[in-house]
């Protein structure tokens, strides 16, 4: 069971108007009347605990010439993705994000050429969906050649307890609002018109990279803390 932990803003855009287009009905003679309306964006914000991450791990490798460096990095490649299976990570998990093959050139002091070399370079994005096994991971692919890591972002796998916790906090916020605005004004709070709701988001937690070669001494620490997912609505009011 994720915890969640719920914040109710009452922030957001407030229009009120006693004589406004907005709204509109139909008068039993089959006129159009307009409808003095409240409208109000309600927020809501709830916090999950991340429970699988994200990281992008590459491994750099350099060649006299282009075959040599391919084969270079092939074989340092092949070692992270059997450390990866060793760590439980299946394969479907592991996608190639990046793969780059140049030339370099070495000048000397005078800026005269001294020698070209190649350089690959392959990245793969990782899911790693247990996420207390991340800093066994990350120790693993360091120890079998991986000199890039870039990042590290948690996520939530389900997230849809989270959303609607969030839509409802929206809405609360929106309606309190509304009867804020009426009772302020004077004037009674009528029927709900209109309810809208744009987007549910998901604010990312990034974590850190590290870059260079060489095996780690022990298991990375990681902590994920906790990530906000954001939801709002557009609610509109008639006004009696």
């Amino acid at each position: 069971m994720k915890k969640i932990k719920s914040i109710v803003f009452v922030l957001g855009i407030l229009t009120f108007s006693l004589s406004s287009c907005s709204g509109s009905g139909v008068s039993a003679g089959g006129q159009i009347t307009e409808v003095a309306v409240i409208t109000v964006t309600g927020s809501g914000q709830v916090y999950v605990v991340p429970d699988m991450g994200y990281i992008d791990i590459g491994v750099r490798s350099q060649g006299a010439t282009v075959i040599e460096a391919i084969a270079i990095n092939n074989e340092q490649a092949n070692a992270i993705q059997a450390a990866l299976v060793e760590q439980g990570i299946e394969v479907e998990d592991v996608q190639t994000s990046n793969f780059n093959v140049y030339q370099q050139t070495d000048y000397d002091y005078q800026g005269s050429p001294t020698g070209t070399y190649y350089s690959v370079e392959n990245t793969v994005y990782v899911t790693v969906r247990q996420l207390e096994n991340l800093g066994k991971v990350l120790d693993a692919v360091a120890r079998s050649g991986a000199n890039n890591i870039y990042g590290v972002n948690f996520d939530v796998q389900d997230k849809s307890e989270a959303q609607s916790s969030a839509r409802k906090l929206a809405i609360q916020s929106a309606q309190a609002q509304a009867q804020e605005l009426a009772q302020a004004a004077g004037v009674e709070l009528g029927d709900l018109i209109s309810i809208i709701s744009p987007s549910i988001s998901t604010t990312p937690f990034y974590g850190y990279g590290m870059g260079g070669g060489g095996g780690m001494m022990e298991t990375v620490p990681i902590s994920s803390g906790q990530m906000p997912i954001d939801a709002q609505v557009e609610m509109t009011f008639a006004i009696k």
